[in-house]
């Protein structure tokens, strides 16, 4: 009989991009086993981190911008959510007349504390603009009747590229859609990383999962995850308005679940110009368990 009484709170996103690394969590064999080891709970991911923060759960999905300012906070090594380039799911849309070099406000998904960092290091550093930006729920034509441009990320960017045609039929009216994860492989040469396990560095106790046994539960449930893409394309597409040929296609050739060599090159740099820009004070020491 298992010692563990004390179950780990983990804070999830119920979007389409991590459900592979949701697998076990959420299908049996092994769901039943893991619920004795963890309490799932579903966060949008600007609240991952302040959830850690606050004792709320003891891990979480964070965003990579939110890390930064969590110090004694450790990463689960190898797990990710990251983009080798095309990403769809982070979108800049911006009204064609103006350009990004022409922006003057920028409506910020509420729902975003990474993506928001990395389009104001593209601003600052690349497109050498200074715009205003505000935070605004992610309503493609709410946003652009607020600001010039508008920053989507998760289902609600998928959803607007999907509905990018029937929009300018709708309207008459052209936008011009940025996917950020290739502009930052362009700019940079390094893959786009959003988010990875982080937990509470006073989590643990001798009645909760030892470290060892925390990291074969995550990364085996990635692994399976992985393996039932097919099963999850039917599953998602009976949840949001895709079908399952688009959901496999997403979480296979958009979405990186690695923490890798060329990730963690990425993820340096991004702490390294968010440093430049003003977004972080330092570059964070990034602890693993």
């Amino acid at each position: 009989m298992s010692l563990i009484r004390k179950k780990l709170v983990v804070a999830a996103i119920d979007f389409v991009n991590p459900a592979p690394l949701m697998w076990d969590f959420e299908h049996a064999p092994l769901k039943d086993e893991l619920l004795k080891r963890y309490s799932i709970i579903s966060s949008m991911p600007s609240e991952c981190a302040s959830q850690l923060q606050t004792g709320t759960a003891d891990i979480g999905l964070v965003p990579v911008a939110a890390y930064a300012a969590m110090p004694g906070a450790a990463i689960v090594p190898s797990c990710a959510i990251a983009s080798i380039d095309y990403v769809q799911s982070i979108l800049l849309v911006v009204r064609v007349e103006y350009g990004v070099g022409h922006v003057r406000h920028v409506a910020l998904d509420s729902s975003s504390l990474t993506s928001s960092t990395f389009t104001r290091i593209f601003f600052s550093k690349l497109w050498k603009n200074n715009p205003k930006f505000l935070e605004h729920a992610p309503n493609l034509d709410a946003m652009l009747q607020a600001a010039d441009a508008a920053l989507l990320i998760g289902d609600p960017a998928l959803l607007a590229l999907r509905d990018r045609e029937a929009r300018e039929a709708r309207s008459g009216e052209k936008l011009e859609y940025i996917d950020l994860a290739h502009e930052w492989r362009t700019w940079t040469g390094t893959p786009w990383v959003s988010a990875f396990w982080a937990i509470r560095g006073t989590a643990f106790g001798p009645e909760t999962v030892s470290y060892t046994q925390l990291v074969e539960d995550f990364e085996q449930s990635r692994d399976h995850g992985l393996a039932h893409i097919d099963d999850l394309a039917e599953e998602w597409a009976k949840r949001v308005p895709l079908t399952s040929a688009e959901v496999k296609r997403y979480l296979t050739d958009n979405i990186h679940y690695f923490l890798d060599d060329a990730c963690m090159e990425g993820l340096n740099l991004f702490y390294r110009y968010g440093v430049e820009i003003g977004a972080f004070h330092k570059v964070p020491e990034l602890k693993f368990l």
